[in-house]
């Protein structure tokens, strides 16, 4: 056998190059992927690790998986069309795209890898950043960033449902790792946990009150911490499904709202519940909320049924008699909540569009009125009293006259169609999270 050994060699060297090249490439794309078997200590109590749970405590039957949160998949996501920075690493300078112009509207792309965004705050120069794998401070004024996750002692998890400003803190709530709170003058985390009476470790909303109250909404029903003393155990109570009589219908709380009043209220996976003068009181879609099957289902073409993914979604359907739905559709399933400054309920569904409720009736807007897609991932009233709506098709802002939708999508500046969170600058700058990354729009919208 005859070999060219010059030709080996030099194939051997091109190889090594794409190796090389191929691992610093992941390592950019990739660096801040959850890490969750180097879990670090709870500075709350000492002991409590991220998907861990204390001695003797229960997993609730079908509570989601307690490893770490899954890298988000998408099987057509939609190309951004423009220059982008890139968010993804550990930290340092963005090469912040330059600005580009369709019809009115200027904007840019932040791209922050295979993850979903699912909070966004505008903090004076700071946005911080909310992602499936961490936490990002980005700075708008020198374009420089900063990634917490859980390489950062304090930090459990880095998958992150809710980020918010909770007076001088920053609160994020996780996926299995409670919530974590940052002290925005010392940089020094917290952590709230079981232990400390939270009522599970999956944390997807928070609230705090205008009486001082912070309100928590997790996957095993809501807590109320009076006075917002986080560090104080005697000031935290937890509300279930049990011990409110079923006033809260279903054990999974994804959203927390204040009302009118001293109202309170909750979005679960089988309604809207309200508390009112330590009374509890709740609606489904037998009393108006969501759109019928009917309405939406020529317009609803995913098969994406959580009933096929989970016993617990399996068995809410069945309870709700919904066996024969095949579609991605479940109206009593409420996945983003606000309540606006007259006390109007909106409430977005699972498939059934949104749903306006007074107190006394229901309205609900699907695609036939005018709103891009009938999953609804994301309600904001914006610093203007303006609401706007995330769909899994962009991103509508509901007319103040109150007939029909403004409607933007990729065409217009996003970076995905699909629309998890949403933040405005006071200059009028905003920021809209999807997967993958995020869009910050600039000008007139």
């Amino acid at each position: 056998m005859n070999l060219n050994f010059k030709a080996l060699a030099v194939v051997v060297i091109i190889m090594g190059f794409m190796v090389v090249g191929g691992y610093m490439l992941g390592t950019q794309q990739a660096s801040n992927e959850i890490a969750m078997k180097k879990a670090q200590p709870a500075a709350a109590n000492g002991s409590m690790v991220a998907n861990e749970l204390a001695p003797g405590a229960q997993v609730p039957l079908n509570h989601p998986s307690m490893e770490a949160e899954p890298v988000a998949q998408m099987s057509t996501f939609p190309q951004p069309s423009t220059p982008q920075a890139d968010l993804a690493g550990r930290g340092g300078s963005a090469q912040t795209p330059v600005t580009q112009l369709t019809g009115d509207s200027k904007f840019a792309h932040f791209r922050v890898g295979n993850r979903n965004v699912k909070g966004l705050v505008v903090d004076g120069q700071y946005v911080w950043i909310g992602t499936s794998g961490g936490v990002i401070r980005y700075n708008t004024v020198d374009d420089k960033y900063d990634v917490f996750d859980n390489r950062i002692e304090g930090v459990l998890s880095n998958g992150v449902f809710h980020v918010s400003r909770l007076d001088n803190k920053l609160a994020v709530g996780t996926y299995g790792g409670g919530l974590s709170v940052m002290d925005l003058e010392t940089s020094v985390w917290t952590n709230y946990n079981i232990p400390n009476g939270l009522a599970d470790q999956f944390v997807y909303d928070l609230q705090k009150t205008r009486n001082g109250d912070v309100w928590i909404a997790t996957w095993s029903g809501a807590n109320r911490i009076r006075g917002g003393d986080l560090d104080d155990s005697s000031k935290w109570d937890m509300f279930t499904v049990e011990n409110t009589d079923g006033g809260i219908p279903n054990r999974w709380v994804y959203g927390v709202e204040e009302g009118l009043n001293g109202d309170i209220w909750l979005a679960t996976e089988e309604g809207l519940a309200l508390y009112r003068g330590g009374k509890w009181q709740n609606w489904q879609h037998k009393d108006g909320l969501g759109a019928s099957i009917e309405v939406v289902r020529d317009a609803i073409t995913s098969k994406n049924d959580p009933a096929k993914a989970s016993q617990h979604h399996a068995r809410q359907k069945s309870d709700q008699g919904m066996e024969d739905v095949d579609i991605a559709y479940n109206p009593n399933y409420i996945i983003s909540l606000k309540v606006d400054s007259d006390g109007i309920v909106w409430a977005g569904t699972w498939g059934g569009g949104l749903a306006r409720f007074d107190g006394e009736s229901w309205t609900n807007y699907t695609t036939d009125d005018g709103l891009p897609g009938n999953h609804i991932f994301m309600l904001d009233i914006d610093i203007d009293g303006q609401l706007w709506i995330g769909t899994s098709k962009g991103m509508a802002r509901f007319k103040k006259e109150g007939k029909g939708f403004d409607v933007m999508t990729t065409f217009d500046g996003l970076f995905a169609d699909n629309v998890f969170s949403m933040a405005k600058a006071p200059d009028g700058t905003m920021w809209v999270g999807s997967f993958g990354g995020v869009a910050k729009l600039s000008g007139e919208i």
